[in-house]
């Protein structure tokens, strides 16, 4: 009872403030608490650093992974954060995400993401998109040659980098199927046990099998995941572009061993589908901060294939070979997987190119002579207006009343040629011979017949409107097409 007593006269005392001494050892007991209680904390230093081309869906995908619907888009180097929470404890933090831009002049970015003392906490995402797929292992190769540049240049000691390599392998090796072992379901390790590079066993040797000759052949010292995004296009690729099952499995052992070479896990996911989303998350939170992890792998459905870091090998990857019967595994990428010509039709102005000028003067040529005249008809408008040499016309007299031979009075010849035809030099033709006929010595009208008289008046009203027709400039009369027989009485 006595310790009791002492406490009780502790709060008595620092209720009335006598003891200073006793409360400063009250408060220190209390931080030591907390400092101790801290060290279960998940740590907040842990990093994801995001690569990849510009429209590959790399802010779209972290979105996913915040779980926020309408991603924020930046440029240059982009920070975001993803809230981790331990269930089993009731502990959270943030796991620091920096997303790359896609142009290469970004590149020297990276010394504010991937520094010396932040290498260790560091996982980097290697981002390509199955809606360009021909471009997918040409995108994985550029920028793990810039994550190789940028790591080249950290000042890490060679023998810390030898440790994050050799760790690397450790976790490569140490993989074991999910249904091989009892369920894990505690949370992740406490203390100072980092699950991206995990310490060596000690002195006990563990039973490993050796890795294969492509496997971790670029050991970069860091952890990797490579993740496929827009896998939905896949359907599309098949119904617009003809692949096939063999064209899926030559992409797909293509990046596996682009993967074995690092050490990369690897996912194909859809946003827009939902698929694998959650298991990426699941698997990141396993990998940085150890949380259990009891998914398998997944190479059977074609858009939504996961192959974890360490469960891959040279011979599962051969599997694939047996579907490919028009390529060869070891054919050239870009040869196999061929981008398609442009589709899409860039609508221009049409370029007008003026016409030659006497290419266009003859066609204005033809189109006129084509043209009817004022009163031909229409069969004679059907004939062709080719210039042609033309004889000239001797136009027909009209007849006249023979003459006995003794009255000493001229006689003309009987024109047996028929009458000209109802065209403007025919009515004019008409005309002057009606002109003409009107000689000297001749009977006037009043001697003349009926049929003559309302002949040549017809004759005088066509010959009046076709020369009423060329005053008002519709018509022009080739005057060297027309002769007049201006033969007079002989004298």
């Amino acid at each position: 009872m006595a310790p009791i007593t002492e406490k009780e006269d502790k709060m008595g005392n620092l209720k009335e403030g006598n003891n200073t001494d006793d409360a400063e050892n009250l408060w220190a007991d209390i931080l030591s608490e907390v400092q101790s209680g801290s060290a279960s904390k998940l740590p907040t230093t842990r990093t994801v650093l995001v690569l990849g081309d510009n429209d590959s869906g790399k802010t779209t995908l972290i979105a996913k992974l915040q779980g926020l619907e309408e991603p924020k888009k930046g440029s240059g180097l982009e920070y975001y954060y993803i809230d981790v929470k331990d269930e089993y404890r009731d502990e959270q933090a943030r796991l620091n995400v920096w997303v790359l831009d896609g142009d290469p002049n970004h590149t020297g970015l990276l010394k504010y993401a991937l520094k010396e003392d932040t290498f260790s906490d560091t996982l980097v995402m290697l981002v390509v998109s199955m809606a360009q797929p021909w471009s997918l292992l040409e995108t994985l190769n550029k920028w793990a040659d810039v994550l190789r540049n940028h790591v080249d240049k950290l000042r890490i000691p060679g023998e810390k980098k030898m440790e994050y390599e050799q760790s690397l392998i450790r976790v490569y090796q140490a993989y074991t199927e999910p249904g091989d072992g009892p369920i894990v379901t505690q949370g992740p390790p406490r203390g100072d046990i980092n699950p991206l590079h995990p310490p060596a066993a000690g002195t006990e040797e563990e039973s490993v099998l050796p890795l294969g000759e492509l496997t971790l052949s670029q050991n970069l010292g860091i952890p990797i995941v490579v993740v496929v995004t827009k896998s939905d296009a896949i359907s599309m690729l098949e119904k617009e572009l003809d692949f096939k099952d063999e064209h899926l499995d030559f992409i797909q052992q293509h990046i596996r061993k682009f993967c074995l070479k690092y050490g990369a896990a690897m996912f194909y996911t859809s946003v827009k589908d939902e698929r694998n989303c959650d298991l990426l998350y699941r698997y990141l939170v396993h990998r940085i901060y150890g949380f259990p992890f009891t998914s398998p792998a997944l190479v059977v459905e074609k858009d939504s294939v996961f192959v974890p870091s360490g469960w891959d090998n040279e011979k599962k990857i051969s599997i694939l070979y047996e579907n490919m019967t028009t390529m060869k595994p070891d054919d050239s990428f870009e040869d196999v997987i061929i981008k398609p010509s442009t589709r899409k039709v860039v609508q221009r102005d049409a370029e007008i190119v003026a016409e030659d000028e006497q290419v266009f003067l003859m066609k204005q040529q033809s189109q006129l002579a084509k043209q009817v005249a004022p009163g031909t008809p229409p069969t004679a408008a059907a004939e062709p207006a080719a210039p042609r040499q033309q004889r000239p016309q001797v136009h027909k007299t009209p007849e006249r009343t023979p003459v006995p031979a003794n009255t000493g009075t001229p006689t003309r010849a009987k024109d047996t040629r028929a009458p000209p035809g109802n065209t403007t030099e025919g009515m004019l033709a008409n005309f002057f011979n009606s002109l003409l006929s009107k000689t000297p010595g001749q009977p006037g009208p009043t001697s003349m017949s009926g049929a003559e008289h309302i002949d040549k008046a017809a004759v005088t009203r066509d010959a009046a409107a076709e020369l009423e027709r060329m005053t008002r400039g519709k018509k022009s009369i080739d005057s060297n097409n027309t002769s007049t027989d201006s033969q007079g009485p002989p004298s």
